[in-house]
């Protein structure tokens, strides 16, 4: 059974579990760049390894539960993404996956994650997690925000109960996070090293993160 990561606070305990959205195509790296490597680890090995240091139960959403078992198999659980074909795939979008993973989490706090982050740092993502206890319980979503303005949603923590509002929104066609987010209340995350969000999805991307990670 799926044990949850607890957060002591004055009051209470909260519980946090981690999902990893492994479910693009990768059209502009040309591969399927959860096996990319940078600084010689595979990038879903890494995001998952990272997340697995903030939480004991840490799920994968993604369409190809095969292809990654013998990657990450032994540090979490799978939740088949469900799509109709590889045409609905390219429509069906991040949001998607999240609501179909958080149909799955029992916890309070969900640390989402995209699966191409490679300065992803445990130590940030737990000095983050201190947050939690004090968020407003009207607020949603505890999200750092890209320097030009928006949230960096594929890192950051839900609440489960957002979930109820996904399930409102996608059927209605949303498929856009910042869109989605623009109606819900959210708590800003200080974000004092932007690269740390950085996510690869071209080759060009993948040789800046290399020679970033070298210096």
């Amino acid at each position: 059974m799926a044990s949850s990561h607890r957060i002591l606070s004055n009051e209470s305990e909260l519980t946090l579990n981690a999902i990893v959205l492994a479910g693009g195509q990768s059209s502009r790296m040309g591969q399927d760049k959860a096996f990319v490597q940078v600084d010689h680890m595979p990038m879903l090995l890494h995001v998952c390894t990272v997340a697995r240091q903030c939480t004991d139960t840490v799920y994968v959403v993604t369409p190809w539960v095969e292809r990654y078992q013998n990657l990450v198999g032994d540090l979490v659980q799978f939740i088949p993404e469900q799509t109709s074909s590889d045409e609905f795939l390219a429509q069906h979008g991040p949001l998607v996956g999240f609501a179909q993973g958080l149909a799955h989490v029992q916890s309070e706090w969900v640390l989402l994650l995209a699966c191409d982050l490679p300065y992803l740092q445990a130590e940030v993502l737990q000095e983050w997690m201190t947050f939690l206890p004090e968020v407003d319980e009207t607020t949603v979503a505890l999200l750092p925000r890209h320097p030009q303005g928006w949230w960096e949603a594929l890192c950051g923590f839900y609440r489960r109960r957002c979930l109820e509002s996904l399930e409102a929104f996608i059927p209605e066609g949303g498929r856009s996070f910042q869109r989605w987010l623009s109606h819900q209340p959210i708590q800003e995350i200080p974000l004092f090293d932007p690269q740390m969000l950085f996510n690869c999805n071209t080759p060009n991307d993948i040789k800046k993160a290399e020679e970033q990670l070298a210096n």
